[in-house]
């Protein structure tokens, strides 16, 4: 083979070949076309399950109940505002505690409060124009209720234990008040032994089932603007007064250990005869 001399400008020529051949960079996002099809079609598939009886742990219904919640809150708005457009609420239950033995319930959480209103950026004396802008807020609450279990008692709980034990020893004594034949029979006391048992007990919990807020909300110190046009009833508002009656509904649970009966698997049909 030839030998070939090496050529500077070949190998620059070739970078540029590889460099005008790259692909472009595009610059527009991902872009995804399609949908769904008009029909799925489905198969029945036969249900296995377990009919010889078995003993499960499942969560057991001690008490379901509704607790009526009385809220009075003032929210500040960093600006002014003319109008509210909407609230939007979620409840938020962040403890659900039942002391055992006391049957009490402590509840709390908060109110997530979207708030829509609007503001100011021209007016005269036919009307105003402005933006509608949003405050979302957390309004606390927190309670506590006596249980009435209408479902079943929960279990009670079983304490930890600690016992001591020793061990007899019989020890020479020596002294002048003590015979060569005299022994001291007792514990040990160059040892401690102890036998310590805890138990880890199911805690009761709370599911919850539902959330009704009856609300009243009422601006606090409405203002007609001084300097600027407005129609004449309007006002401006920088706090709202808040007044909440909420009732929510929740089922007290505890994992219990349940004895499921066996099943009987056999034809069904309406008519008895037939079968």
């Amino acid at each position: 083979m030839p030998w070939i001399r090496y050529d500077p400008s070949m190998y620059k020529s070739n970078q540029q070949m590889q460099k005008r051949q790259d692909p472009p960079i595009k610059t527009a996002c991902v872009r995804t076309t399609g949908g769904t099809a008009s029909d799925c079609i489905n198969t029945p598939v036969e249900i296995t399950a377990l009919t010889t009886g078995a003993v499960a742990k499942i969560p057991v219904v001690l008490a379901e109940l509704t607790l009526q919640l009385n809220v009075n809150a003032i929210v500040d708005l960093p600006e002014p505002a003319w109008e509210i457009k909407r609230i939007k609420k979620n409840v938020k239950v962040t403890q659900c505690l039942i002391i055992q033995d006391t049957h009490m319930l402590f509840i709390k959480g908060y109110v997530r409060k979207n708030i829509d209103y609007t503001t100011r950026y021209c007016s005269n004396s036919q009307g105003i124009c402005g933006d509608i802008k949003h405050c979302t807020v957390d309004v606390p609450f927190s309670c506590t209720t006596p249980v009435f279990f209408n479902g079943i008692v929960p279990l009670p709980p079983v304490p930890s234990s600690s016992t001591e034990f020793e061990y007899f020893r019989q020890q020479d004594i020596y002294g002048p008040r003590f015979a060569d034949k005299d022994k001291l029979l007792s514990g040990d006391l160059s040892e401690f032994n102890q036998i310590s048992t805890e138990f880890f007990n199911e805690l009761p919990f709370c599911d919850l089932v539902s959330a009704r807020i009856v609300e009243f909300d009422e601006y606090l110190n409405p203002t007609h603007p001084s300097g600027i046009k407005v129609p004449f009833a309007e006002r401006y508002f920088e706090s709202i007064e808040e007044k909440m009656v909420i009732y929510l509904t929740l089922k007290i649970m505890q994992n219990r250990q349940v004895a499921i009966p066996p099943v009987a698997i056999g034809p069904i049909c309406s008519d008895c005869d037939e079968c």
